[in-house]
């Protein structure tokens, strides 16, 4: 074959394979976009990112019921088999949970909250905004929680939605749910069972209802929080859990 035309067929492979790259890239791009849509955030990270991943519970928590497309909504189904890639997943040292919550649905914020604190590796919390109702359990299941000065927390008592049946059976049901919130949240912070029931039930607080509005550094004097912080100082303090534990294993 002349040289001439070996030349001309050289760039005819180039052109086929440049497509196929850039398909390869828009696949990527595509995965990216649709996690972000799915799970508010991208791919988990990559030992040479961070050994740290991060979890975002914002809006309401959803639970077994579908709440209205306006809601801005953390659903729960999404969160729990992120856990357990990370506690499966070497590469991930630490988890930051970034909490802006409202609340929610009650068993699927103590089922975040158990999964959280029964993971082995070091865990920190940061209140954002607020970390109200059942978002109160997942900010302290943590190892270590931080809340900003402006977060707010709202902790009231328990409520139904939807038919209640106007029985003895129901109102008993509602108590020992709400004995599973208080056990869970006095047993996982500094303060105490009687504390955080008076705080529930307070009645000067809330125009509309029973219960206490917390503005930062008054969740920590009251021991629900340890420390008022940012990200910088939540950041730090769960590196500083990971360099310890990685000196436990050593000396081990």
């Amino acid at each position: 074959m002349p040289y001439s035309q070996r030349r001309q067929r050289q760039p005819q492979t180039t052109r086929k394979a440049q497509p196929a790259k850039e398909q390869e890239n828009t696949q990527k791009d595509e995965h990216a976009l649709q996690n972000i849509e799915q799970l508010g955030q991208t791919t988990l990270p990559t030992q040479q990112e961070s050994n740290i991943h991060t979890i975002s519970i914002i809006g309401q928590i959803e639970g077994h019921l579908t709440l209205p497309p306006q809601n801005k909504t953390t659903k729960y189904e999404h969160v729990i088999p992120q856990l357990v890639a990370i506690e499966q997943n070497p590469k991930i040292e630490g988890l930051l949970i970034i909490l802006n919550t409202v609340g929610g649905d009650v068993e699927a914020g103590l089922a975040l909250a158990e999964l959280i604190d029964t993971l082995t590796k070091p865990t920190v919390s940061l209140v954002l905004g607020g970390g109200h109702s059942i978002g109160v359990p997942i900010a302290v299941c943590t190892d270590y929680s931080f809340i900003t000065e402006t977060a707010t927390m709202t902790i009231h008592p328990i409520r139904l939605s939807g038919l209640v049946i106007g029985v003895p059976q129901t109102y008993e049901y509602l108590d020992k749910m709400q004995d599973r919130v208080i056990k869970f949240v006095t047993r996982h912070s500094n303060v105490s069972s009687e504390k955080f029931r008076q705080l529930m039930f307070c009645t000067d607080q809330l125009a509309r209802d029973i219960g206490t509005v917390m503005v930062g550094s008054d969740a920590v004097e009251d021991g629900l929080i340890d420390e008022v912080g940012g990200l910088g100082q939540a950041i730090a303090k769960l590196q500083q859990m990971i360099d310890e534990r990685a000196q436990g294993e050593v000396l081990h």
